[in-house]
């Protein structure tokens, strides 16, 4: 039994080695990896800004799920096809930033928060995105929600 038990232990361990889609690199610490999801989500949000679809879309995983009010966009298929509405004016129609992030002990997930803006600079909204770290080191958007504030919860 002790034999047994330690062969399964020893299966484990190696099973465990395989599972971690990524190391933590030397030097990954919790501060560097938050600084590198809030500098990622501005990233994202400078997309907007500068009009460009297609590097928006980079930002987000094959798998990710937009849950757009209740009625979730599933795939980054369908929510290039919802958001690509919001890239075609001029102008972008809102913009965002994290206010507060957050990254688990893994370094794996990390949860982005912050307000949503109209072009007057109107906080109207707050984003809630949740990034994935790829087996490429990069962060992409896994889940997304946003609320709205209403006048009752709206700063400018």
């Amino acid at each position: 039994m002790p034999q047994r038990r330690a062969m399964l232990t020893g299966l484990a361990a190696m099973g465990a080695g395989c599972a971690s889609p990524l190391p933590a690199a030397p030097g990954d610490n919790r501060e560097a990896l938050m600084q590198q999801v809030a500098d990622t989500e501005r990233g994202f949000a400078r997309t907007m800004a500068d009009r460009d679809f297609a590097a928006f879309l980079s930002f987000i995983a094959d798998d990710a799920v937009f849950l757009n009010g209740g009625k979730p966009l599933r795939g980054r298929e369908a929510i290039g096809a919802h958001w690509k509405r919001f890239f075609t004016g001029p102008a972008a129609p809102f913009a965002w930033q994290p206010d507060l992030v957050e990254v688990i002990g893994s370094g794996m997930l990390a949860q982005s928060i912050g307000p949503v803006s109209a072009p007057d600079g109107k906080v109207f909204a707050r984003f809630y995105s949740t990034w994935r770290r790829e087996p490429d080191g990069r962060w992409r958007i896994v889940l997304d929600n946003g609320y709205d504030l209403g006048e009752c919860g709206a700063k400018g």
